[in-house]
């Protein structure tokens, strides 16, 4: 049963690629989506559909914009004030990318990085709300369908400061602390289900220099069979399908290099 995401929750993924056209049949042949592009007025911002409904979006990069960073997926947080949130960021020692503009009547858009300088957009719902679909996740187990966004996950350096900007910024004061060792450090957005994501300390777990990021999760009926797709259709596998305690995950990353995860149940 689809829930209408609270202030704070994930609400939208979008990709920015530099092949655009590769990139939707990349994800039509993994996860079976659908492509509506956008008209002239949205700059061809394509909406991606899984059974009719909204899951995703996709951009292409703007030509000899200067951007230094690789291709990428952006987890979208949802705002009842856009402006009033990035004001916020400001504040709790964030930075503002794209200052909040209006996206016709369907909602009003940011991009801001956090304490930990992370990438992460802002959305307030106008006539579009966001996700039209979304997978629950709990206990480990994932209830959802190929290919529908399930679970959000940000690896941080900055574990506690990220807690906290997000707590002032984005209201997230209900988290729950999965593990607090030094192994292992992890905070749910919410204490009960649908808790929709996490916050993961990275120290240790990432290259040098890398400071971490924000990581949509899509359901997988079958983990491996989609991450050895994947490799078929030029993708690649960054770790390979593992059981967990919360399902059984992978790490892919499209034929450009934008990361992402997939997520089901335990073999």
């Amino acid at each position: 049963m689809f829930r209408a995401p609270q202030p704070g929750d994930p609400t939208w993924v979008d990709l920015y690629t530099a092949d655009l056209d590769r990139a939707i049949a990349f994800y039509g042949e993994l996860f079976g989506w659908t492509a509506e592009r956008g008209g002239e007025e949205f700059g061809g911002y394509t909406t991606l559909r899984k059974d009719g409904k909204a899951v995703a979006g996709a951009m292409s990069r703007i030509p000899d914009a200067g951007d230094p960073y690789p291709d990428r997926w952006t987890v979208y947080l949802a705002s009842t004030d856009a402006a009033a949130t990035t004001a916020k960021a400001s504040a709790a020692g964030g930075n503002i990318f794209v200052e909040p503009m209006a996206v016709g009547d369907l909602g009003t858009m940011a991009v801001l990085a956090d304490v930990g300088g992370i990438g992460v957009g802002v959305w307030q719902a106008g006539e579009f709300p966001g996700f039209e679909a979304i997978g629950d996740v709990a206990d480990g187990v994932w209830s959802n369908h190929d290919g529908v966004p399930s679970w959000f996950e940000l690896m941080t350096r900055a574990y506690e400061p990220s807690l906290t900007f997000y707590r002032e910024v984005f209201g997230w004061h209900d988290t729950f602390t999965v593990a607090d060792s030094p192994e292992f450090r992890y905070t749910t957005i919410h204490a009960t289900s649908p808790m929709r994501g996490g916050v993961m300390d990275a120290d240790g777990h990432l290259p040098e220099g890398v400071p971490g990021a924000w990581t949509a999760y899509f359901g997988a009926d079958d983990v491996d069979k989609t991450a050895e797709l994947a490799k078929t259709l030029g993708g690649a596998v960054v770790f390979e399908p593992m059981d967990t305690p919360y399902g059984r995950l992978a790490g892919l990353t499209d034929p450009t290099g934008a990361h992402f995860s997939i997520g089901g149940n335990a073999r």
